[in-house]
């Protein structure tokens, strides 16, 4: 009996991690941002991107980039934002808004999302690294960007979550090829060490116009020469 009962733990520890990920993956509502996703399509079957060009692709910090292709002339931007994403919809749609348009270079802005849903910071970086996975199972040559996640004042109990994210995914650029990483912590605190209020909108999480110009600062030495 004693023997029974070890071997059924042992069967337990194995199978209970793999049934709390499979639960969280198929629990994940990926249909409510097929709108978004087919809008995208139709303009593609319209007006399709050309190949090879810089595609940035997150939540709502790319969504309301409105000025993206003006900030950048000299480049084939494409936005792929959804605003409320997390970075394992960016996975899960890759092969609809980014495969198709073989972009040699793809900016990820996305994670902030994924823990204010309650994902610790070591889950928002093992779903970077699957990001990171589908990317160059297709792409391999393309550099991943990550833009780093900044503190906001609506979202400041989470700021250390955010700082923990950002640190793990520095260390794994430093052994991963063709990944790279754009720090935007520090630039948006003063020197109270708070978030700078002047910086966003009246929402108190998304970047207005001056919050954009020091994220320009931050993206345009990434971009190819």
């Amino acid at each position: 009996m004693k023997r029974l009962s070890l071997i059924s733990l042992v069967v337990f520890l194995i199978i209970a991690p793999w049934r709390v990920a499979f639960s969280a993956e198929t629990e994940h509502n990926y249909s409510k941002w097929e709108k978004n996703i087919a809008e995208y399509e139709q303009v593609d079957r319209t007006n399709s991107p050309p190949t090879g060009g810089v595609l940035f692709i997150g939540s709502s910090t790319i969504v309301r980039w409105k000025t993206l292709a003006r900030d950048f002339p000299d480049h084939r931007v494409i936005n792929r934002g959804f605003g409320g994403s997390e970075i394992v919809d960016a996975t899960h749609f890759a092969e609809r808004i980014i495969f198709p348009y073989k972009p040699r270079m793809v900016f990820l802005r996305s994670g902030g999302n994924d823990l204010n849903a309650g994902k610790s910071a070591e889950q928002v970086f093992a779903d970077y690294k699957e990001f990171v996975a589908k990317i160059h199972s297709k792409l391999p040559e393309t550099e991943i960007v990550f833009i780093s996640l900044s503190p906001s004042l609506a979202r400041w109990k989470q700021a250390g979550r955010e700082k923990a994210v950002n640190t793990m995914v520095q260390g794994f650029i430093k052994k991963t090829p063709h990944v790279k990483y754009i720090e935007t912590y520090p630039m948006v605190l003063g020197s109270d060490g708070q978030p700078r209020a002047e910086l966003f909108v009246a929402d108190k999480l998304h970047f207005n116009d001056e919050g954009y110009k020091l994220l320009i600062e931050r993206v345009r030495p990434f971009l190819p020469k």
